[in-house]
This record gives C-alpha cells, sequence and structure tokens, in this order.
C-alpha cells in the first residue's frame, strides 16, 4: 500500500488504484473478478499463494496485466512477478551483526529457505563473513511465513547457544525480535524497518531495511504504457530505489556504530546502488558449512 501511495504520488495522474486486504485465496478470486468487471486493468495479488490464481485468471482475462510476488518465475505474456533481490539487505545486516558481536556468535532466524528470505539469509552470512570470517552463524527455519511463537523459541536457543546479535525474515521475524527483550546484551538487524516502531525494536535495532515497492508499480505502469503486458520478472534493490536502509534513532544504540561500522555499510551500499547483481553469488552460501 505505501508503494502504491508513494508511486501515485510521483507518478501524478498515471493511475488510479483501489485495495482489499486479507484476501483468502479462495476470496481473492472473487475480489479480482469484480476488479476486471470495474475496468481496471492491472491486478496485483501480492503473496506466491495468489499464483495458481493469477494464471488462471490471466487465461480467461488475456487483455488484463495481473502481476504476483515475491516470486522470479516467468509467467505468460501478460503475468509479471516481482522478487526482492534481499541478499542485499541481508549483507548489510551481516556487516552490523559481524562487527558488534562481542562473543563472536551471530544468529539467523528464517520462515523457510527459499524466495527472498533464502536470499535475505544467504546475503547475511556473506555479510558476516566478510567482516568477520571466524564468526559463527546460527541459522533455523521456523517452517512457517507467519509463526512467530515459534520464531521466539528459536531465538531464545540461539541465545542459549551464545549468539549476541540476531536477525531474521518476514513477518514471523518479530517473534524472534519480541523474544531478545528479556535478554539485556542481545542485539538486533531488522528486515523490516516497522521493527523499530516495536518495543523491542526500539530498544534492540541497531538498523533495519524495508522494501520499497513503489520501484515495483513504477516499472509496471511504466511498461505497461509502452505496450508490454509482462512475461518477465521486475527485480526490487539498491540500484532501483526499490530497497530502504536506515540506522536506529535510539542514542544509547547509535553509540555502538563505530566509524568502521559506517565505512564498510557505506562502501557496500555505494557498490549495490551504482550496479545490480553485485551480490549473485549468494546462491554458493550452503549453510551446512558455516
Amino acid at each position: 500500500y505505501d508503494g502504491l501511495v508513494q508511486a501515485q504520488e510521483e507518478m501524478p495522474g498515471a493511475f488510479t488504484f483501489q485495495v482489499a486486504e486479507k484476501q483468502a485465496p479462495v476470496d481473492a478470486g472473487s475480489m479480482a473478478r469484480q476488479f476486471v468487471a470495474d475496468g481496471y486493468d492491472l491486478i496485483i495479488a501480492h503473496g506466491a499463494q495468489y499464483k495458481n490464481l493469477v494464471l488462471e485468471m490471466a487465461e480467461d482475462y488475456p487483455n488484463v496485466v495481473f502481476a504476483y510476488g515475491t516470486a522470479s518465475d516467468i509467467g505468460p505474456e501478460n503475468v509479471y512477478t516481482y522478487m526482492p533481490e534481499s541478499e542485499e539487505t541481508g549483507y548489510l545486516s551481516g556487516i552490523i551483526a559481524g562487527l558488534i558481536t562481542e562473543d563472536n556468535i551471530v544468529g539467523y532466524v528464517g520462515p523457510v529457505d527459499g524466495g527472498d528470505a533464502a536470499r535475505y539469509g544467504r546475503g547475511f552470512v556473506m555479510g558476516v563473513k566478510k567482516v568477520n570470517p571466524d564468526a559463527k552463524i546460527l541459522v533455523a527455519h521456523t517452517g512457517s511465513f507467519s509463526d512467530t511463537v515459534k520464531a521466539g523459541e528459536f531465538a531464545v536457543s540461539q541465545i542459549g547457544n551464545g549468539a549476541d546479535v540476531l536477525t531474521g525474515a518476514s513477518q514471523q521475524a518479530i517473534g524472534a525480535l519480541t523474544a531478545t527483550a528479556d535478554y539485556p546484551d542481545v542485539l538486533w538487524l531488522g528486515q523490516d524497518i516497522a521493527q523499530f516502531d516495536t518495543a523491542a525494536g526500539q530498544a534492540k535495532a541497531v538498523a533495519a531495511s524495508s522494501y520499497n515497492y513503489a520501484a515495483v508499480i513504477k516499472d509496471l505502469v511504466n511498461n505497461i504504457k509502452a505496450g508490454k503486458k509482462g512475461g518477465e520478472v521486475i527485480p526490487m534493490n539498491f540500484n532501483n530505489g526499490g530497497f530502504i536502509f536506515e540506522y536506529t534513532s535510539n542514542p544509547a544504540l547509535q553509540a555502538l556504530l563505530t566509524d568502521e561500522i559506517k565505512s564498510q555499510v557505506s562502501a557496500a551500499l555505494d557498490q549495490m546502488t551504482a550496479q545490480a547483481g553485485t551480490l549473485a553469488n549468494y546462491v554458493d552460501v550452503d549453510y551446512s558449512k558455516i
């Protein structure tokens, strides 16, 4: 929604939009068909769980453009997908984690080892190893994008095994962040800037990144206006403005951000902003060998 609003502000008069939230796939189909009946020529189904629905509707309505994500599939000629190249945001988190850990053990709590979460986790490993090759990295997956309870349990387990800096991916990560509140010496790196606004985030989150879906929306609108209806993946990265990165505003946590940390992060940010795909070797990260 934020991306739609921002894109609309940056492209005055280019499009209007309507939003329907919290739609199970079975209900989303009825809503999407209503959008088509109302004359909307672009339908975005935000969630890989809508893939089958989108492919079915794309066949039924060849003159309507559909998009879903996060996914990297190449769809039919009237379907776009979009994929955050979140190895980049994970890499920044990893750099900071590798430099602020005192016990030389850091942890990552992920949902499943797939999609943009897998990219974030492997980028995190790359960032840690770049600045601190000797650091031990603990990796755990809850098997769910929404199981905050299990994420919290895994975070506590990693803390019990010595981790003093944690990060996590997807909505379930809020459980891991919340679990750190009971451990004064444990810090957090966020995958979502909104985590700064939580009680635990205010006290624990040293830095965070967020997806900026305005980059996707603008590409979709411009492509449609140019006559291209789909059949490709739209990436999100620092190069095209698809990510936002911020440090904490908490003075106590700011004191941990040394000149070395900021210099390393700035160098990585500059490189990724200047050129996309600089961390393509994230696919080579093998959790069993870290």
